[in-house]
């Protein structure tokens, strides 16, 4: 390995002359090949098809005159037609052929190798390639009929001459080239070097020490490299103002993050004693407004009982209505209650299979579904991580309430499923009860909020604002999509929560 790195480490060590005379060596040598790279294929491919224009006229040529001597069966004037050839002394062969494939007239030149006696007729009008020969083959026509063929092979070592030659060219080019560019660059170098190195040393010390008292020699005569110079020495005493500065505003800072801590002490100290308040405040709701409610039913029910038959019909509305009241406010209390503590409940999820939670409560929901016809439909729902009777609190709340808004429906149909979108999966409940109007949605998970008269379906209006609580509570969402006297279908996903 050491061996392998150690021409690296040279080329990338030495000064800044020794690297500017590296580097602008290599970008020569790179542009020169590169343009090199470029004309050599187009040279070659030029070449190849300036041959290929010369073969093919000197086969039509050829084609045009032997069109007489193949019609009346003369073979000298074919042979005296191919002699023009010898004109150019890159033809190697050439031979006229009858329509049948026969050979009728040849030419060699001194030392080649004549052509074939016959040939495949099916190849057609066509210059090919192989090593240095290069074939034309052309069809001899007549009034629209064939007559016969000519073939030609060419030798193309000329054209290797002037590749070998443009490659010799080239060379010098490229070595002429890379000498006087270094020569230019020497000069340029000398002029360069001395003021970055002054640079770098002084970078150096400055990272070295944090000295920022350092400052480098101004040097006017170099151009760019000089107001770099000029712009170093400005930032340097730019940075040992703003140091000075930063010593400063630290010690600033550290009495503030002082006053900070002191005052999100004082703030926690208040954050506790409210949530002391709110405890107190949910044992007296729990325990100082359940007593006089209970009196109130309690008494209501007695005066119900003993006087009841003494009351005209409208004492006995007002006692019914009582008693209503009272026990509306009941179970208003106990939803602010179940509120509340899911605000301070922790999470403690595990492995539950809904399916097992979803039948547990369709039992549940027998005595409110009894004398309904109701059609369940479930489907095989995963076992998940979440907080089991959390997560039985929401679906019985989504669950009650189809039942509860199917109430009017002769045949009620409800379908508890699952979605699998790639991701987590999204449970949905549905059901073709008499839904509501989307543009009142944003209602629906409100504390308090109803959209149906409580004549028409009892309930307080906290059920959906549980639920929704439950499913942030897991890092997830809950949505509704629905029509009126449609049904509704309310979905909900559970986020990734700890095991």
């Amino acid at each position: 390995m050491t061996g392998e790195a150690a021409p690296t480490e040279r080329f990338r060590g030495g000064t800044i002359r020794q690297k500017l005379t590296r580097t602008t060596t290599v970008v020569i040598l790179t542009a020169l090949v590169l343009a090199t790279s470029a004309f050599f294929p187009y040279y070659v491919i030029a070449g190849r098809r300036a041959i290929s224009r010369a073969l093919t006229v000197q086969a039509q040529m050829i084609a045009l005159n032997a069109t007489s001597a193949l019609l009346f069966d003369d073979d000298r004037a074919g042979k005296e037609t191919l002699a023009a050839l010898k004109a150019d002394h890159n033809v190697i062969a050439a031979a006229i052929y009858s329509n049948g494939g026969r050979l009728f007239a040849a030419y060699e030149a001194p030392g080649s190798t004549p052509l074939a006696a016959t040939i495949d007729t099916s190849t057609g009008d066509a210059i090919t390639f192989s090593g240095l020969t290069a074939a034309a083959s052309q069809t001899i026509v007549s009034r629209g009929r064939t007559v016969g063929y000519v073939r030609i092979a060419y030798s193309v070592r000329d054209l290797l001459v002037d590749v070998v030659r443009f490659l010799l060219i080239t060379a010098a080019v490229l070595v002429i080239a890379v000498f006087g560019a270094l020569q230019a660059a020497r000069r340029v170098q000398r002029d360069l070097s001395d003021p970055i190195t002054q640079l770098a040393e002084a970078a150096l010390t400055v990272s070295r020490k944090t000295d920022y008292s350092v400052r480098v020699p101004p040097n006017h005569s170099v151009g760019e490299l000089g107001m770099l110079i000029d712009t170093f020495n400005a930032m340097l005493s730019q940075i040992q103002a703003r140091d000075e500065e930063l010593d400063a505003s630290a010690r600033r800072y550290q009495r503030l993050n002082e006053e900070l801590e002191r005052r999100v002490a004082e703030r926690t100290a208040e954050l506790q004693a409210i949530n002391k308040e709110l405890e107190a405040f949910t044992y007296s709701v729990s325990h100082d407004l359940r007593a006089p409610l209970r009196r109130i039913d309690g008494f209501s029910g007695m005066l119900a009982e003993k006087y009841g038959p003494q009351l005209d019909q409208d004492g006995a509305h007002y006692l019914t209505r009582i008693r209503e009241g009272t026990l509306v406010m009941g179970r208003l209390i106990d939803d602010l209650l179940n509120l509340a503590r899911l605000g301070r409940k922790e999470l403690t999820p595990r492995p539950t299979d809904l399916g097992v939670v979803v039948t547990r409560i369709i039992d549940g929901l027998g005595r409110e579904s009894e004398g309904r016809t109701i059609h369940w439909k479930r489907d095989p729902l995963p076992i998940v991580q979440c907080d089991p009777a959390l997560m039985e609190v929401v679906l019985t709340n989504l669950l009650s309430n189809a039942v509860k808004y199917t109430r009017p429906r002769e045949e009620a149909r409800i379908e508890i499923g699952v979605q699998q979108n790639g991701g987590a999966p999204t449970f949905f409940v549905k059901d073709n009860g008499v839904g509501f109007n989307m543009k009142y949605a944003e209602k629906l998970f409100g504390a308090f909020q109803r959209l149906h008269r409580a004549d028409e379906f009892e309930g307080t209006g906290v059920g959906l604002a549980t639920v929704q609580r439950i499913i942030h509570k897991h890092n997830g969402r809950i949505w509704v999509d629905a029509e009126l006297n449609k049904g509704a279908t309310f979905y909900f996903s559970i986020g990734g929560i700890p095991a």
